[in-house]
């Protein structure tokens, strides 16, 4: 008994002694085949913003964490012309939030924010991604919003990100920025609809939450297949 009562200690020291070293090779290292999507960092999403997303500064420090981890970093700006088509103001008596019907659905009218060439648009100045290969801009089109980073808001006219990632051999992205249930859920799932294994890292995400949009655009990702993360699942290389 004494002696199977030492193994069995043996037993649970030696597990936890591999503890570590199990946990780090539960950790996701991305190769050359993965890329780092940051999406719509812009001060008008910012504190201070024309479309301030609560606490969206903060992902900032995750995303300058994650970035030296990735070989391929892509980053997204939303780039509107001024009296665009998702503007509230560019209807008479329409306000911010509420919706209207254009020729590709349901449109959310929102604040004017990040009108191209202004520093509303620029990239957070705290936001450090020196490797960035590729900015995407999004939304130019004055009658089409554009939420995605792989398509415009009518589901078919592509920005060629998915051509450039192919092109690229990238198999699998991982995608941060805001706002989660808008624009990085939007990319996110079309990312897979592209066939890229797509992962959102949570914590370097924020969401506006319109009527419980956060969490059904959680639950539309899974229902998509992309996988929900944290940035410590990620290992340095």
């Amino acid at each position: 008994m004494k002696r199977r009562t030492i193994l069995q200690a043996g037993t649970v020291f030696g597990l936890f002694a591999m503890a570590p070293q199990l946990f780090a090779a539960g950790k996701i290292k991305p190769g050359a085949k993965a890329a780092l999507i940051v999406v719509d960092v812009q001060n008008c999403f910012l504190d201070g913003g024309t479309l301030a997303v609560k606490d969206g500064n903060a992902v900032i420090p995750v995303i300058n964490q994650l970035a030296p981890m990735f070989e391929n970093v892509v980053v997204t700006q939303d780039w509107h012309t001024a009296g665009h088509a998702s503007f509230a103001t560019t209807y008479t008596g329409k306000k911010p939030f509420e919706t209207t019907k254009l020729k590709y659905g349901t449109q959310v009218l929102w604040p004017d924010h990040c009108v191209q060439g202004t520093e509303d648009a620029e990239l957070g100045k705290a936001l450090k991604v020196p490797t960035a290969q590729l900015i995407i801009r999004k939304g130019f089109h004055k009658d089409m919003d554009s939420y995605s980073a792989f398509e415009e808001a009518d589901h078919k006219t592509a920005t060629g990100l998915a051509g450039y990632l192919k092109a690229r051999g990238i198999k699998t992205v991982f995608v941060t920025g805001l706002a989660t249930d808008f624009c990085v859920a939007w990319t996110a799932m079309d990312a897979r609809k592209a066939g890229f294994e797509a992962y959102v890292i949570e914590d370097a995400t924020r969401g506006i939450d319109l009527n419980g949009s956060v969490a059904k655009a959680w639950k539309d990702m899974a229902a998509k297949g992309v996988k929900r993360i944290q940035s410590s699942d990620i290992a340095s290389a």
